[in-house]
């Protein structure tokens, strides 16, 4: 399937950075979080499935997530409006490459989980540290240039590859286990929506944080549903898993791609 992708010069802001089109990020909605943990999660067991199911190891499954990855966010930067399909593709591939990215630095490496996390969140904390000092807003409903939505995306990766690394810390190393783990996480989350509707703080840094959170729940939850029953888990595997996480995400897509496609036609 060909994706579609935009022509013509792009407009010009004061700052000489390229504008994009409002709207091209989705709305961040309950349907925004559920797509994003089963996308999360299925880049755990996808990236399982080709890393040790297939016996395809952490270095090249790396290799061709990122070439994929890639590709999907050259045609996502180039659209002009939203298509769900696309975004989520990229969402997806940056969690995939993510989970096997943090995997040959922790295993391949042998970095260790708590290492691997913590280089991560430097990195992390380095892509955030240079998006505020460019002097573009945070908020992902603000990000109107190419420069922001470059940024948006790197730090879409970084979060998800640590987000892997940190929930194997939590199932394997903190001793919580993958049910155990993905609790905590959830528990965690909660609080943050609590935080959202009845406190002031500060709704960007509630859902970075939130987005960052999704990764190492979809890592536990990945867990949870592949590993057997000896190991805590519920014994689906990474192929049952990643074909029950893929039909979910592809109706929520299927539903945005129709409702995106229905507010374009009354526009």
């Amino acid at each position: 399937m060909a994706w579609p992708v935009a022509t013509g010069a792009a407009e010009r802001v004061g700052t000489h950075q390229p504008r994009i089109a409002e709207g091209k990020l989705p709305h961040v909605t309950l349907a925004f979080w559920i797509m994003k943990i089963s996308a999360t999660t299925l880049g755990e067991t996808g990236g399982d499935l080709f890393s040790m199911t297939l016996h395809i190891g952490y270095v090249f499954s790396s290799l061709l997530f990122i070439a994929l990855l890639a590709a999907a966010l050259t045609a996502q930067l180039k659209v002009r409006r939203q298509y769900p399909a696309l975004f989520w593709s990229v969402i997806l591939l940056t969690s995939t490459a993510g989970t096997t990215m943090s995997d040959m630095l922790d295993r391949t490496l042998k970095l260790g989980y708590p290492r691997g996390a913590a280089l991560l969140l430097l990195l992390l904390g380095a892509v955030f540290v240079t998006w505020r000092l460019s002097g573009e807003p945070f908020a992902v409903n603000r990000v109107r240039t190419r420069r922001a939505e470059i940024l948006f995306w790197t730090a879409i990766l970084f979060s998800n590859t640590l987000g892997t690394a940190l929930g194997d810390f939590l199932a394997d190393s903190s001793g919580l286990g993958f049910g155990g783990g993905a609790l905590l996480i959830g528990s965690v989350m909660i609080v943050l929506a609590f935080a959202y509707f009845l406190t002031g703080i500060s709704r960007t840094s509630l859902f970075w944080a939130a987005f960052v959170l999704t990764r190492p729940l979809g890592a536990t939850l990945g867990d949870v549903l592949t590993k057997p029953p000896s190991l805590g888990g519920l014994g689906f595997g990474t192929v049952g898993a990643s074909l029950v996480l893929c039909a979910v995400l592809a109706a929520f897509v299927l539903h945005a791609s129709l409702r995106s496609e229905g507010h374009e036609n009354l526009a």
